[in-house]
């Protein structure tokens, strides 16, 4: 059994996929990276055949279903004792794996966040007032008091998230990892992480109606 199962959703992230995997590779660490290439229209499931890392595993949807149906997928396959969600994207540098595992183990959490703005936030406007309004909705409603809800990096213990029955297929399984745990008052730190936005024209997939989606998600979420 590896330590971290690193479950990697790709949809149309040829410009960046092939990097992503390769700053996950060098990081020294027992683990297993499982892709899930969510559709992709564009050369990502190409570059992802000629891969041919030890603890790879590629898995192919035969259509776009979105981020919350790749990483269930994903958690189907893995074996690792922790799980971690890694963007094909380069805003996330895998270096900040281990910080994520050190404070899980000092604190005994059964959630470790890694938090982006803790350190200040480089990137543009809109997207960082969207952040801190969702997130302090989420510690409102679910009476939490986390800096940032919405990063990708969520390391897990496997059987906690598994026991999370989790069933978004969007991105709104952001907001149900975080409201089943608050639910099922499981213990969440946070540690804070390094982040490099990309801007729209470099692939951005978020946009203002993912905003009123997640608003609409957050309220079913609390009253489901």
């Amino acid at each position: 059994m590896s330590l971290l199962s690193i479950i990697v959703p790709v949809y149309n992230e040829a410009n960046t996929v092939r990097q992503i995997l390769e700053k996950i590779e060098t990081i020294g660490i027992d683990k297993e990276i499982i892709v899930v290439d969510d559709g992709s229209t564009d050369d990502s499931r190409m570059i992802l055949r000629q891969l041919k890392y030890e603890h790879l595993k590629v898995i192919h949807h035969s259509s776009n279903r979105g981020k919350g149906a790749a990483v269930r997928t994903g958690l189907s396959q893995a074996s690792g004792e922790y799980v971690i969600i890694q963007d094909a994207d380069l805003e996330y540098d895998p270096q900040d794996y281990l910080s994520l595992l050190a404070k899980m183990k000092e604190s005994n959490a059964d959630i470790v966040l890694g938090a982006r703005f803790t350190k200040g936030y480089h990137g543009s406007l809109v997207p960082r007032l969207g952040n801190r309004f969702l997130t302090g909705l989420m510690n409102l409603f679910f009476y939490l008091k986390l800096n940032d809800c919405f990063t990708c990096y969520k390391l897990f213990r496997r059987e906690t998230i598994s026991n999370l029955n989790l069933e978004a297929i969007g991105f709104e399984i952001e907001i149900e990892i975080i409201a089943k745990a608050s639910k099922r008052k499981l213990r969440i730190a946070e540690v804070p992480i390094s982040y490099s936005p990309r801007s729209y024209s470099e692939g951005k997939k978020i946009r203002w109606k993912d905003g009123v989606w997640a608003i609409l998600s957050i309220i079913r979420f609390r009253f489901a």
